[in-house]
């Protein structure tokens, strides 16, 4: 028999009871497998460079270096992993900035467990995970924007680009929508850079969103 690979997970929080909770979470799933923890912005980053693991979730309000901020220098860096953020936050602007800077979800700490690990999974399958009333108010900021520039027309996608955003909405990653379309993913990669610029959107999250709501 082989034996399973585990997604690995970093967490980012500065309450230890939390980290603590989160580990014992993971260790409930024999896919997954946390590989660190941090209890702020600046060693988390550190700990995403050195360890790249699959998935890192991320609180918002940490002292010091923001979560905010801890998310932007992951995307200034590279960092490859898929970033969560869970948080208490559901402020309009902190769901609103962090799914702009490239955040792949969106979790709230009073979820229950359950509900956060099978996120978790969700998200290592390519789907964007959000919580539920969240999705409600990105929605209505993407039709407020929408209003603000309903006079513009976007440029019209290519139809690779159409096929690849139905995918996305599909909830699948970079990674299968290349498999699926026979193509490489750096291939995949360009055609979603052109086809956010396009939409004047900044993230896959906002993509998934718009394209749920049109196509």
């Amino acid at each position: 028999m082989h034996e399973t690979s585990r997604h690995t997970i970093l967490a980012i929080d500065d309450h230890p009871l939390f980290r603590k909770g989160v580990a014992d979470l993971i260790d409930m799933d024999d896919t997954l497998e946390m590989v660190g923890e941090a209890a702020n912005g600046q060693d988390g980053l550190e700990l995403a460079k050195s360890l790249q693991p699959d998935l890192i979730l991320l609180d918002i309000n940490m002292k010091g270096m923001s979560g905010i901020d801890t998310l932007k220098a992951m995307k200034q860096e590279d960092i490859d992993s898929l970033i969560l953020m869970l948080t208490v936050s559901d402020n309009e602007e902190d769901v609103l900035t962090a799914l702009r800077i490239g955040a792949d979800g969106y979790l709230l700490k009073d979820m229950e467990p359950e509900d956060i690990l099978g996120s978790i999974r969700k998200a290592m399958e390519g789907t964007v995970v959000i919580s539920d009333h969240l999705t409600q108010l990105l929605a209505k900021a993407l039709r407020d924007e929408d209003k603000l520039v309903e006079d513009k027309s976007p440029t019209p996608l290519t139809s690779r680009e159409q096929e690849i955003l139905e995918h996305i909405s599909n909830g699948m990653s970079n990674k299968l929508i290349a498999k699926t379309l026979s193509i490489s993913e750096g291939t995949v990669k360009v055609h979603v850079k052109h086809l956010l610029k396009k939409l004047n959107l900044h993230s896959r999250t906002e993509a998934a969103v718009w394209a749920l709501r049109r196509l």
